[in-house]
């Protein structure tokens, strides 16, 4: 039995939230949520709350016991990019982009 959860237009690029999506692949939920309170990127905080949606809806959707569950599949994939300019020397003008990401979980036994 696998349970989802989704989280998408994140304002996070997709390659510091696939950092933080490698550390908790594959662990226990109560050892994945360990992991991430204590890390200091801006991601874990993100993707810690993904993942308690995921357990949140595993045990309200499906009846699942929370200490079996582990998280079978996490991904980060890219989202649209904002951009934006910014005033530069002599009436030029430089491009700012703000990356997204899109993070999908999946909680299972």
């Amino acid at each position: 039995m696998e349970t989802t959860a989704n989280l998408r237009g994140v304002r996070l690029s997709a390659q510091k939230g696939r950092l933080i999506a490698d550390l908790v692949r594959g662990k226990a939920i109560d050892s994945a949520l360990n992991i991430l309170t204590f890390s200091p990127q801006k991601g874990a905080g993100i993707v810690k709350k993904v993942l308690l949606s995921a357990v949140a809806n595993a045990e309200h959707n499906d009846g699942a016991d929370i200490d079996e569950l582990k998280v079978k599949t996490i991904y980060v994939e890219k989202g649209a990019v904002l951009k934006r300019f910014t005033a530069r020397a002599k009436g030029r003008g430089n491009r700012i982009s703000k990356p997204t990401c899109h993070i999908y979980v999946t909680v299972g036994n």
